[in-house]
């Protein structure tokens, strides 16, 4: 089960990596696209900067390729695979599932990068600092 405290939890959920308190997000929502990428500052509950450093997410985008690479596997699987498709409508499953999917690879990749630097505290959990 996934719960709290655990870097699952954070990675999958977007919330805050130190005290997984609140979303890290501006808007919860990956598919408005005007606000996919845009990030509190800090969490309000433990203070925790999000942008540790100027230009800390280029790393994330690294980490995207792999993302996309695991969703394009997992569409060509399902699609040539189970569904027993031609190489081309795998091909376009594949391309419809990582433009359909992007917002999600975008926020994930963010979760991941940001959680390989900082990790879950239960101390900022139960009590603002």
């Amino acid at each position: 089960m996934i719960r709290k405290g655990m870097k699952l939890y954070s990675i999958l959920f977007g919330v805050c990596p130190k005290c997984h308190q609140e979303s890290m997000y501006v808007n919860k929502n990956p598919y408005v696209l005007s606000e996919v990428i845009k990030m509190q500052e800090k969490c309000s509950h433990c203070h925790t900067k999000y942008q540790i450093e100027p230009s800390f997410f280029y790393g994330s985008m690294y980490v995207s390729y792999g993302v996309g690479i695991a969703f394009a596997v997992a569409a060509f699987i399902i699609s040539y695979n189970m569904l027993e498709s031609s190489l081309t409508i795998a091909f376009v499953a594949i391309v419809a599932t990582l433009i359909g999917f992007m917002p999600v690879i975008m926020r994930l990749s963010r979760n991941i990068w940001i959680n390989l630097f900082l990790s879950y505290d239960k101390s900022k959990a139960k009590s603002p600092s």
